[in-house]
Order: C-alpha cells, then sequence, then structure tokens
C-alpha cells in the first residue's frame, strides 16, 4: 500500500525521499516526496497522520535515459492526442492527461508548455508553431485548417497517420542501408582478430618446418604482420574517414546535396531511395490536399518532406510552374523524375477533381513496393552475406593448413 502526501510549496529542484510508517490502525504504507530536507518529510507525513518510521534520500539511477524527443514521440503524442479529442474531451484537459503521462521530461514539458499557451488564449496552431524543431510547417498547416474547420480532431487523425506512414519508410530505408554495413562491420572484425590473435600463432609453428611456405601463405603471414604492427593506423585510416563524413553530412548543405545526388545513382540502392521519395512526395501531397491546404502552399511542405536534395529541388519547380497556371502532371513530366504512371494518375485526379485520392492510392502502391523490394534485398543479401563471411575465413585457415598438407605430401 503506498500513499503520497503533497507538499503545499514544493520546488522541483528539491530531491525526493522514500519514506516509510505506519498510519493510525498500525498499517505500513511508504512512499516518496519531494522536499528540502528529511525534517521537513516527517512532519509532512506526520500531518497526514502517519508516523514515520524511514525516510532516506532516493538514489538517483547509474544510467540516466536520454530526454532528446524523438520523431516517434512525436508520433506517439499525436495519436494519443487525436484519440482523446475524438472521444470528445476539451484539448486542454487532453493535454494535460497526454502530458502527464509520458515519463520522457522534455517531452512533458513540450506537451505542457503548449498547454499552458492555450490556457492564455493563444491557437493550438500558433502554439505549435513556437516549436518548429518538433512540429514543422504540414504539421502546424493541417492543425490550423483543422482548428479553422471545427474538424480538429479529423486532421490531427490525418497528421498521426502521415506521420506513421513516414516512420515505416524510414525504418524501411534503414533496413536496407544499414544491413550491408554491419555485415562489413562484422567481417573487419572477424579479419582483424584473427590477423592479429590466430595467425601469428601459425607463423611460428611454421618457423620451425625449414622449408619454403606456398605462395597464398606468404601472403597472408604478411598481411598479418602488417596488422600487427600497424592495428593502429588501420583503425585509423578506417575511423577518422567515418568521422569526417559524419561531420561533414552535420556541417555542410552542398556535401548533402551530393551524397543525395550519388544515393540516386547507385546500382542497387539507388531505386530504393527514390521509391522512398515517391512514397514521401504522394503521401505527404495527399494529406495535405485532403486537409484542405492549397495545391502551391502545400508544395512547399511536401519539398522537404521527400527525404532527398534532388527531389526537393524537383518539387520547388513543380510549385513555381503549379502557381503560374501549370497542371501538376505537366509540371511533374518536366522533372524526369516521376514514373509515367504517377504521372497518370496524378492526371485523372487532376481531371476527375480527386487529386487527393488518387494520390493516396500512389502512395499505399509505393508503400507495398518499397517493403517488398526492401524483403527481397534482406532475403538476398543473407545468403551472400553467409558466402563472403565463408570465403573471407575459409580462405585464411586454407592459407594455414596448405603448409601442413605439403609437410605431409613429402613425408
Amino acid at each position: 500500500m503506498a500513499r503520497k502526501p503533497t507538499v503545499a510549496k514544493r520546488k522541483e529542484e528539491d530531491p525526493v525521499f522514500l519514506w516509510e510508517g505506519t498510519d493510525k490502525r498500525g498499517i505500513r504504507v511508504k512512499g516518496e516526496l519531494r522536499g528540502a530536507n528529511p525534517n521537513l518529510i516527517k512532519a509532512e507525513v506526520r500531518r497526514q497522520g502517519i508516523t514515520p518510521l524511514k525516510v532516506r534520500k532516493k538514489p538517483k539511477p547509474l544510467f540516466k535515459a536520454s530526454a532528446k524527443i524523438t520523431n516517434k514521440d512525436i508520433m506517439l503524442f499525436t495519436r494519443q492526442l487525436c484519440t482523446m479529442l475524438a472521444s470528445g474531451i476539451a484539448i486542454v484537459q487532453a493535454l494535460d492527461m497526454v502530458g502527464n503521462s509520458v515519463k520522457n521530461p522534455k517531452l512533458k514539458d513540450l506537451i505542457l508548455d503548449i498547454k499552458r499557451d492555450l490556457e492564455s488564449g493563444t491557437r493550438f496552431a500558433d502554439a505549435l508553431a513556437k516549436h518548429k524543431i518538433y512540429f514543422d510547417d504540414l504539421y502546424c498547416n493541417l492543425v490550423r485548417a483543422g482548428e479553422e474547420a471545427g474538424v480538429l480532431e479529423i486532421l490531427l487523425n490525418k497528421v498521426a497517420i502521415y506521420l506513421e506512414k513516414a516512420e515505416s519508410i524510414k525504418a524501411k530505408i534503414k533496413k536496407a542501408l544499414i544491413y550491408p554495413l554491419a555485415v562489413l562491420v562484422v567481417a573487419f572484425v572477424a579479419t582483424t582478430f584473427m590477423m592479429i590473435f590466430v595467425i601469428p600463432q601459425f607463423e611460428s609453428l611454421f618457423q620451425g618446418f625449414g622449408a619454403d611456405l606456398p605462395a597464398f601463405t606468404r601472403l597472408i603471414l604478411d598481411i598479418s604482420n602488417v596488422f600487427v604492427a600497424y592495428w593502429w593506423a588501420i583503425f585509423a585510416a578506417i575511423i577518422i574517414p567515418i568521422v569526417a563524413f559524419l561531420e561533414a553530412k552535420k556541417r555542410s548543405t552542398t556535401f548533402n546535396q551530393l551524397i543525395d545526388r550519388w544515393l540516386l545513382k547507385l546500382p542497387i540502392f539507388g531505386p530504393i531511395v527514390a521509391l522512398a521519395a515517391n512514397a514521401r512526395f504522394a503521401r505527404t501531397l495527399s494529406t495535405m490536399f485532403d486537409g484542405g491546404i492549397p495545391l502551391v502552399d502545400a508544395m512547399t511542405s511536401v519539398a522537404g518532406a521527400t527525404g532527398n536534395y534532388v527531389y526537393e529541388k524537383a518539387v520547388l519547380d513543380m510549385r513555381d510552374a503549379v502557381s503560374v497556371g501549370q497542371q501538376l502532371n505537366f509540371a511533374m513530366r518536366q522533372t524526369s523524375l516521376f514514373p509515367d504512371m504517377v504521372i497518370q494518375m496524378v492526371a485523372i485526379g487532376e481531371e476527375a477533381g480527386s487529386l487527393g485520392s488518387m494520390l493516396s492510392k500512389v502512395a499505399d502502391f509505393y508503400e507495398e513496393e518499397l517493403d517488398n523490394t526492401v524483403s527481397a534485398l534482406t532475403t538476398l543479401i543473407e545468403p551472400l552475406v553467409m558466402c563472403f563471411l565463408a570465403v573471407l575465413v575459409g580462405s585464411m585457415v586454407i592459407a594455414m593448413y596448405l603448409p601442413i598438407f605439403k609437410l605431409g605430401a613429402a613425408v
């Protein structure tokens, strides 16, 4: 049984104390309170009719979890808020309930800060717009449209679905790109271990043979000697370029643009990146168009949501063309980036007045296509990876046993 009396003027910076005591019926109870010192905690517990037995400071966790707010956090927040609004709960009360239920302290502060803005008379979209790092133009524009039309829960549901789809696409892209890199890391670690710790043991054994070693064995031993003598240089030659790449990607827009162009030209992964960009384009534009956002205004947000500089620039060019009266399907055709199927579906949607619906179908198709492509690629890579590792390790094993086979043949 636990009770948590509240201190009237507690400060958030005060430490938390764990207490144990007995109530008027002699039943043992316990809880936790925030206060300046143990004496104040005891006084508060006594005020509640409990006799304090133990009061001690709550220990801090050994590993403190990161308080970073992720895209997944925003996605879950949107879904929870949408569900509560659809149930008839007022938005301020819904924000209070969601904010006090999350475990991430930074996310909690963000939600409660938005709630305070609403209580002071600020519109929900404007309160969100103060936190652009978490709520982009697409999010804020759809919320603003929902507020103006009186259908906020419907538009929030569209935002939640969009965020869920976007996270799903991002996870598939990571799965396709990271898996081969992970395999290379494992292969390098296994090779390094054998070169530094295993093969030198064979070299000392071979020195007593008094015979010439096979060329392949000699090559592996020479490589092993390089690893043993210059392992630090080898690791530096690998780590420094990786760190430089990550720093350049973080700081240089030009470098990111070059990477985006290069990714589209890769023989296997380029089509996957293009599929993801097409799916994001269709899903984002469909969501905003169905939300009542004018096409030209929507395309500014759509450009950034494609996730690739080449597509972003193309969408901005399309926006300029549409703003002067050109149809969207003609503007798409001029970029040479979108498949004919997408252009034809958009053309049909424009003629029939159902552009949002058509774009949603395009998004569904490309998301399913992306899922199938990544699954097929992963299925294909797995046996290739096993063969690669088997050849790599097997070559070293054979090289080490060749002299033994040669000696046995001579005997």
